[in-house]
């Protein structure tokens, strides 16, 4: 069973924001803005919320897990 390490977001440009424990509150805080826009990606014909928009960076959300090989 792999273990859930946190979220990290990626923005358009390639900066990573690692170590978000609550996504919107702690890039909201790093990046020094009091506004975030959900994103949202159409999958299969139903929307999916995958980010922030915040302070003109598209922020896509990823969850991270431990590497373990067996």
């Amino acid at each position: 069973m792999t273990h859930k390490l946190g979220i990290m977001g990626i923005d358009q440009y390639g900066t990573q924001y690692n170590g978000l424990e609550y996504p919107r509150k702690d890039l909201l805080a790093r990046l020094g803005s009091t506004h975030a826009d959900k994103m949202y990606r159409d999958t299969k014909g139903t929307p999916r919320h995958c980010g922030y928009i915040i302070a003109g960076l598209w922020i896509e959300l990823y969850d991270v897990y431990e590497w373990k090989e067996t």
